[in-house]
């Protein structure tokens, strides 16, 4: 039996086009904030390509006072350099999708001038100004 609407329509076609994602999760609309920051710095930084740059939901329980949006980890023998953004810490200071995609551009450049050394203004000229 075909279903049908109250008209004695059925159902038209598809709700969205095939390439189009109904609904994209927030985790994965966090981890595209990120990539798209990550790729803002490669472009200025080409050796950050061998960093792997990962989304944590929360970062493990620490005794301090305040807890980290991100860390970092520098390359050891067989493991690659690692910057991670915890996600949850960073939307629950974020009010709007425009001031989580700031937070996590800071976050990641802050992480990324730790492994280089270097100041965050150095990463990002931009840096702070947003």
């Amino acid at each position: 039996m075909r279903r049908r609407d109250r008209h004695g329509r059925g159902m038209r076609g598809p709700v969205a086009p095939p390439q189009v994602p109904l609904s994209a999760s927030r985790a994965d609309t966090f981890r595209d904030l990120v990539l798209d920051s990550v790729e803002r710095l490669e472009r200025r930084w080409p050796q950050l390509a061998d960093v792997e740059f990962m989304v944590m939901e929360v970062p493990p329980p620490v005794s301090g006072e305040t807890v980290p949006l991100g860390g970092s980890a520098p390359a050891e023998k067989n493991e690659p350099a690692r910057v991670v953004v915890y996600r949850r810490p960073v939307e629950i200071r974020s009010k709007s999708r425009e001031d989580r995609a700031l937070l996590v551009h800071e976050v990641v450049v802050e992480q990324v001038a730790e492994l280089l050394g270097l100041s965050p203004e150095s990463v990002d000229p931009r840096y702070g100004q947003d």
